[in-house]
């Protein structure tokens, strides 16, 4: 039995465009629900012309909207959130239903994304600039000023919170948005536009684009685009940055990643079960903080029982109800083979998802259950690709310097974690990891608000984060102001 509510109708799926739902004016195509298979939707994608069209609007709003203080424009985004709150279950089935998400996961992304919201509502009290005499007579004073018409390119795994993490802090700082959401999963950005609406936000200020490559080459190529914010995929981030880069733009893309889990023989074996286990499930493993790579650091008759607590609790979970589908019937053979070859190379497998079965009634779904890897090689396809599924492939490592050698030689660095009871261990791993994240007992190390995320090497092109205090100077500019009005009796180098 599945958890998710799945639309029994077709919605179509529309932009939203100067306040109003417009169809796109390219070519047609349908959204199935990993769950069933079954057509939930269907769209049209944005050409150039309607990315053009669209963008007169936004930048027509934003001359008002930056022009609003911040504690009007936090009125509206209050707003959003009670629409928000208000509407969380039907938002969390509806974006679950049509990225493969159980129901908790998908209230849990929008929970997410709400955190954001909250820390862009504080800006009106924290973010207050700062004013200084420097010198007898002489004030210096910043000011942050809005950087004109932003944009933001999403994935399909998170569909809401994605989004969030950019949408209530370009807002609040007087920027007008435009967003082009997953062509796998544009429903919920209908969801999140109309709520906007009801809460008052201005028409052009914020606009919804559906489509595919072409549309996000439009809006990244379009003059009136200050900034974009992009995360998929490394390769694809790789393209965005150049793109927008070679234009003169502002650009933050995050990438992949191949995280890994150093477990070492004085872990809690209820907590490094069970946050191992659930940091490589969750999400179906459709998520850039996934674990992928348990390296098991020590002789086998210790950490091996670490280990089968992270067997026992993956095998427990129940399809449609503990771990969600695959975004694709492709996605789950690309899966499927990986398996295959890994197989093929050497590796012994702990946990078969290939054998798991489709929950009743969802047979025509995208399924493949958890999988656990033993004895991968590093250097194998299995220890470094990105392979966006539920599997773990264990490294075993002679000691903890091994491990760090191996986590140190991936390309990525987005997130890693160590599973122990020791203090000095942990703070080794915590200063030896190259990635942007750390854990310590925790499987999925993801900063809460105000703390900011984002990854390192291949797992982000460009400066700073996209969240957080750190995300602030990438969505607008700040302006500097040295005043002076009268003369003063003394003088320094400075008057």
């Amino acid at each position: 039995m599945i958890t998710v509510r799945i639309p029994n109708q077709t919605i179509r799926c529309l932009n939203f465009v100067n306040g109003n739902w417009v169809q796109g004016s390219g070519e047609r195509w349908e959204i199935h629900s990993p769950y069933n298979g079954k057509s939930i939707g269907e769209c049209h994608a944005s050409t150039a012309k309607d990315v053009s069209a669209a963008m007169d609007f936004a930048v027509k709003a934003q001359k008002v909207w930056g022009a609003t203080p911040i504690k009007e424009r936090t009125r509206v985004l209050f707003a959003f959130r009670e629409s928000l709150m208000r509407d969380h279950e039907e938002i969390a089935h509806l974006k679950a239903s049509e990225s493969g998400k159980t129901y908790s996961e998908g209230l849990a992304g929008l929970m997410k994304g709400l955190e954001v919201l909250e820390y862009a509502l504080s800006l009106q009290n924290i973010d207050t600039g700062g004013k200084l005499e420097v010198s007898r007579g002489v004030t210096c004073e910043y000011r942050r000023e809005p950087l004109g018409v932003v944009a933001n390119i999403t994935p399909f795994n998170f569909p809401a919170m994605v989004p969030m993490w950019t949408i209530p802090i370009s807002l609040a700082l007087g920027n007008a948005y435009v967003w082009k959401p997953s062509e796998k999963t544009p429903l919920t950005s209908m969801r999140i536009a109309a709520a906007l609406k009801e809460a008052g936000i201005p028409d052009g200020v914020f606009t919804v684009l559906q489509g595919g490559r072409e549309t996000v080459e439009a809006i990244i190529d379009h003059p009136s685009i200050a900034a974009i914010g992009f995360v998929g995929s490394s390769s694809v981030a790789k393209q965005v940055y150049l793109r927008g880069t070679e234009k003169g733009k502002r650009v933050l893309a995050l990438g992949g990643a191949k995280n890994h889990i150093v477990l070492l023989p004085d872990a809690n074996p209820e907590i490094s079960g069970a946050g191992i286990s659930d940091s490589f499930t969750g999400c179906a493993g459709q998520r850039c903080m996934a674990a992928s790579v348990l390296l098991a650091v020590g002789d086998a008759k210790v950490i091996d029982p670490l280990i089968e607590k992270t067997v026992q609790r993956a095998a427990s979970l129940t399809l449609g109800k503990d771990m969600g589908a695959i975004i694709t019937k492709s996605q789950v053979e690309v899966l499927r083979s990986a398996i295959d070859r890994a197989e093929i190379e050497g590796a012994k497998i702990l946990l078969d998802g290939r054998k798991a079965k489709a929950p009743a009634g969802c047979e025509a779904g995208n399924w493949i259950g958890p999988t656990i890897l033993d004895n991968v090689k590093p250097g194998s396809e299995a220890a470094t690709t990105e392979l966006f599924g539920p599997i773990l492939s264990i490294i075993r490592c002679a000691d903890i310097t091994e491990a760090m050698k191996i986590e140190n030689s991936s390309a990525y660095g987005n997130a890693c974690s160590v599973f122990t009871s020791s203090g000095v261990h942990a703070e080794r791993v915590i200063r030896e990891a190259t990635t942007g994240m750390v854990g310590v007992n925790i499987g999925v190390p993801v900063p809460r608000e105000p703390f900011s995320f984002g990854g390192i090497h291949d797992s982000k092109y460009g400066h700073g984060d996209i969240t957080g205090e750190h995300s602030l100077d990438f969505w607008s500019n700040v302006k500097k102001v040295t005043q002076k009005w009268e003369k003063q009796a003394d003088s320094n180098w400075m008057s």
